[in-house]
């Protein structure tokens, strides 16, 4: 008799845990689905490579900043952390046009010959971009040219 007790125990815990996992599923699609498709929720700038494993990460949210920077072969790591302010923001996302970004062409990397990639990865509610080298682009890429002078500006000098 115990053994049928936990065995309906179990299927009504699995019943409440699936309810749980798809209803938090639905709410979270519904938020994204609310919001503007051209609005840019999050910024990611890298900048990896050479000889020594040199490696820049900055990722930037509406309220806040992330640096990671280092030397991987002289095993030095250095992390920022800072908030930002609502206009810092707005002076970011300003200098990208999101009806581009699908045309922005990205490069081979230049990583397996001691080379550095240069990355950006821009999230909308509706599609994710990465690019990989796209200096290259000489029409659309000035755009992530002033996002990255601008991200290179709100950076403390030390880790510029």
């Amino acid at each position: 008799m115990s053994a049928i007790k936990y065995l309906s125990l179990k299927i009504f815990s699995l019943t409440v845990l699936l309810l749980i996992f798809f209803s938090c599923d639905r709410k979270k699609t519904e938020n994204i689905s609310s919001t503007n498709p051209s609005e840019i929720i999050s910024i990611n700038y890298s900048d990896i490579g050479g000889q020594l494993g040199n490696y820049k990460i900055v990722k930037v949210t509406k309220d806040s900043i992330h640096l990671e920077t280092g030397i991987t072969n002289k095993k030095i790591h250095k992390e920022w952390k800072s908030a930002i302010t609502p206009q810092i923001w707005a002076k970011l996302t300003s200098t990208i046009d999101v009806k581009t970004l699908d045309k922005i062409k990205s490069s081979p990397s230049k990583q397996s010959v001691d080379g550095f990639d240069e990355t950006f990865q821009i999230r909308t509610p509706k599609k994710y971009h990465a690019y990989v080298n796209s200096y290259a682009d000489t029409v659309y890429y000035k755009q992530l040219q002033k996002l990255k002078d601008q991200i290179l500006n709100i950076l403390p000098t030390e880790y510029k």
